[in-house]
């Protein structure tokens, strides 16, 4: 689905489907919501107060499996493991007890972050696997946005979006987005959710 003009064949992904945040190699694909970040914006951000935290998200099959249920609550999510820093998990639990908005980047995050709080109450540091499915009708504990790319219908990462939104407003953001020729997939447009 994406085009290239006037590049070679060969052209190498490697080194462009890399997030600025990746210092592991342990996914089978990069969070790629990240991809729409440079050193550059981070540091524009955090100079504005924006306080930039980090987590391993070791981004598996599940994540991309289509859901093949009738009925949403029968879909399974495979397992992914994350690790969550100690100094990560202690901020954000000080801006939940505060009021500070919590925006994470990319569904995977939302999961590894929600999946946490849902196991012991709070954000825990260190590792821990996610199995935790979000669909409309979920209660966020931590995430109160959002920034993602454009999904594939009937995707895990599309349902998210649903909760977080819901089907109607989701139908009508990607009414826009067709009618506006934004991208979709893993190098599309973003778009922020608040």
């Amino acid at each position: 689905y994406i085009k290239r003009k006037g590049i070679e064949s060969d052209f190498n992904d490697d080194e462009y489907y890399q997030t600025v945040f990746a210092k592991n190699l342990c996914a089978i694909a990069a969070p790629t919501a990240g991809l729409h970040f440079t050193e550059s914006l981070i540091n524009e951000l955090m100079k504005n107060g924006v306080s930039v935290k980090t987590i391993t998200l070791r981004v598996g099959y599940g994540t991309f499996k289509p859901i093949t249920t009738d009925n949403i609550r029968n879909h399974r999510m495979e397992q992914e493991d994350y690790f969550i820093p100690r100094k990560t998990a202690t901020d954000i639990n000080k801006g939940i007890a505060t009021g500070r908005r919590i925006v994470a980047c990319g569904t995977t995050v939302v999961r590894a972050l929600e999946d946490s709080y849902y196991k012991s109450g709070k954000v825990k540091y260190g590792w821990s696997t996610a199995d935790l499915f979000i669909y409309p009708g979920f209660k966020f504990k931590v995430t109160d946005a959002l920034i993602t790319n454009f999904h594939l219908p009937r995707s895990s990462l599309m349902a998210m979006v649903s909760a977080y939104v819901g089907l109607d407003r989701l139908k009508e953001i990607y009414r826009i987005a067709i009618e506006e020729g934004y991208r979709f997939f893993s190098y599309g447009d973003a778009m922020m959710i608040i």
